[in-house]
Formats: structure tokens, sequence, C-alpha cells
């Protein structure tokens, strides 16, 4: 059965994208920590991201710092941070959080909720970041 993240690559379902390639996509987390809280996930099927060949392991890396990158110059923050936790979905993923507090980055903490029209917004700012 395809995960969740498989039914936004293959648009079966909405994601808020980002960033694309032929081999990674990147889309906002709809219950993020703080604004802009963005994922980046192989479109190819794989739980736990060490189970990665070190191929795709690298490039996703290199793919996840351009979109850093992207956020950094759309959003006001220090850095952006990088996590991996993986338990939520059974499909390699890498969260990437504009930081300005260590408290950023705590996944314990109350996630927002942003309406649809505030996340559209900001994944077409980041997305004209990445492509330009």
């Amino acid at each position: 059965m395809s995960t969740l993240f498989t039914k936004i690559i293959n648009r079966e379902i909405p994601g808020h994208i980002v960033a694309e390639n032929d081999k990674f996509i990147a889309f906002l987390e709809i219950m993020p920590l703080v604004p802009s809280h963005t994922l980046v996930v192989p479109k190819k099927e794989v739980d736990y991201i060490f189970d990665n060949d070190n191929e795709t392991l690298s490039s996703m890396i290199v793919f996840a710092k351009q979109v850093a990158k992207a956020i950094k110059e759309t959003v006001p923050c220090k850095r952006v941070g990088v996590a991996v936790i993986g338990l939520e979905v059974p499909h390699t993923h890498v969260h990437l959080v504009p930081l300005n507090t260590m408290d950023d980055i705590n996944f314990t903490r109350p996630k927002l909720k942003p309406s649809h029209s505030e996340l559209s917004a900001v994944a077409s700012q980041i997305a004209k970041a990445y492509n330009s």
C-alpha cells in the first residue's frame, strides 16, 4: 500500500510542493512546528533512512541543502535545522525547520494549524526562491 507521501508524489492527494526533481520532492508539513517547516522525501518509497543506498542518501542531502537555501531566503531565521525522526510516516523524510531558537525544532510542542491559503502562499514563496 502506498504511503501518504507516495500519494502526494503521485498527485493522488494535494501537497504544498516547494521543489521537485526526478528523485526527490519537498513539500510543506501541514502541521508544522514553525511556518515553512518543510519535508524532503525521496520518490522511491523506503521506510528507514539508512536503508536507502548511498547515492540516494547523499543526493537527498544535496537536494535538501538547495531547499534549505530557498527557505532561508524566504523566512526570517538564523538557520534551517535538519531532523530525521522517521516514525510518523513509513517513508524516508527529512524535516527542514527554520530556526530562531532551539525550541523551534522541539517535536513535543504543539503543532501549528495553518490554513490551506497560508500554506499555498508560503509554498509559492519558497518555490520561487528555489527556482531563481
